[in-house]
């Protein structure tokens, strides 16, 4: 077939995996009748591809793993003779049998080849979905809107799970920089978060550059909190008049002499394209006023289990001179500076959620199931991938559960062209297969 040389082995994981040959009989490169009972687990990391696989080779049983090469000459080229990990390779599924493979003690190692399997039509399918176009966003964008919502549904929850998964393994190295100390975990996601997409990294800086035992010491009382957050910021270190800023430079010299703070390793705050209130001083003013209102959040945090309960969390005050300041220079008229219901949604969905999924699982607690309620009950996310895939299929967010999702399905699989691991790819694909 035309298509050989296009062929990719994700497409023949796929076929293998779907078992997609709708009662055609199989044989290998010998002859012999195979049936397959079960095609095994896939296997994503290195090793065999598919694990723990059952089949019926002529009138023997195996249990054992299954490798998938386009070519059956890869086994060498890919050294997998060399290789104990495919000891137990019980078949060798291929596109094209080019050359028989034996095992260590010189038996030949049964092939299916798939090439005579696969009707052009079906090939055809593949090209079309997997394709590359600079004119696409994503490569399904013309089928996306015929998924039906049962499809959809259960695909982004999935997708939500291991959205939360992945952040789990980032906060694992958090933690364990963290000594174990959960409430420091919190304590920098929460800087972290607090800086949004453009602080956020120099906000961890900040974080990370306080011991958590001096935010303990310093949160009854909020101006030694901001003292501190700002000066570790490198945001007193001008020579201003204005009083506040006087005194919160001298309470920050006290401590950090007192703390022995260092601020190596911290990155500079940016300003640049930030509305007045996301500028660094407000959010690190707002996240002082948090650690000293709320001084067991943690434990609420894993005590709460709806979305009023989280929501109540922030619901705290800055210090007055900030009521009438952006930053310590040019005063405004007075205007309240309280954390808004869009911004503690954020903090909600980015910190306090994945942070609890992973002390659950650490923990082997159960309680997963009201998390994805409190994402459920928030509003979708406003932003530019969440958009283009609402226009693409209407409604295909709602929620911020599902939203989240969809940011998972782009980056994991749409930019990866990861079609055929997609539960869209494949639903797209089953509709044009003719094997």
């Amino acid at each position: 077939m035309s298509y050989i040389y296009r062929m990719q082995e994700d497409y023949l994981h796929y076929l293998w995996e779907f078992q997609k040959w709708k009662g055609r009989e199989l044989t290998t490169s010998e002859g012999l009748p195979i049936s397959v009972l079960s095609p095994g687990i896939h296997n994503f990391l290195s090793g065999p591809d598919f694990f723990n696989g059952r089949v019926v080779i002529g009138d023997q049983e195996w249990a054992g793993n299954v490798e998938i090469h386009i070519k059956s000459s890869d086994w060498y080229a890919h050294r997998h003779e060399k290789d104990p990990a495919y000891d137990n390779v019980i078949l060798h599924v291929v596109w094209e049998h080019d050359l028989d493979i034996f095992r260590k003690d010189n038996s030949p190692l049964p092939v299916l080849e798939l090439k005579e399997l696969v009707s052009e039509k079906a090939l055809q399918g593949y090209e079309n979905l997997t394709a590359a176009s600079s004119g696409k966003w994503i490569n399904c964008e013309k089928d996306f809107a015929s998924i039906d919502d049962f499809t959809m549904g259960n695909w982004l929850e999935r997708l939500y799970f291991e959205r939360l998964e992945t952040k789990s393994q980032f906060l694992a190295e958090v933690l364990e920089k963290s000594s174990g100390d959960w409430e420091e975990l919190l304590f920098k996601m929460l800087a972290k978060n607090f800086g949004l997409n453009i602080n956020g990294e120099a906000f961890l800086s900040i974080a990370n550059s306080i011991p958590f035992k001096v935010v303990r010491k310093l949160r009854a009382n909020q101006e030694d909190l901001e003292a501190v957050f700002m000066g570790q910021a490198g945001l007193l270190e001008k020579d201003l008049e204005e009083p506040y800023y006087k005194h919160l430079k001298g309470k920050y010299h006290f401590l950090k002499k007192k703390h022995k703070l260092q601020v190596e390793g911290v990155l500079p705050v940016k300003y640049f394209r930030l509305r007045p209130d996301n500028f660094p001083e407000i959010r690190l003013a707002q996240l002082a006023a948090l650690y000293h209102h709320q001084p067991s959040l943690f434990s609420q945090l894993i005590s709460s289990k709806k979305t009023e309960g989280l929501e109540q969390l922030f619901s705290c005050s800055v210090n007055n001179f900030w009521e009438t300041h952006y930053t310590f220079s040019k005063p405004h008229s007075r205007r309240k500076k309280r954390l808004t219901p869009q911004f503690v949604e954020l903090l909600i969905i980015n910190t306090l959620v994945p942070v609890k999924f992973y002390y659950l699982k650490e923990q082997g607690k159960e309680g997963f199931e009201p998390l994805y309620e409190v994402m459920a009950s928030l509003d979708k996310e406003s932003n530019q991938t969440v958009g283009k895939y609402n226009l693409l299929r209407p409604s295909t967010a709602s929620n911020a559960l599902e939203s989240q999702a969809l940011l998972q399905l782009k980056k994991e699989y749409c930019d990866k062209k990861r079609c055929l691991q997609c539960s869209v790819g494949t639903k797209i694909l089953q509709r044009q297969e003719q094997i």
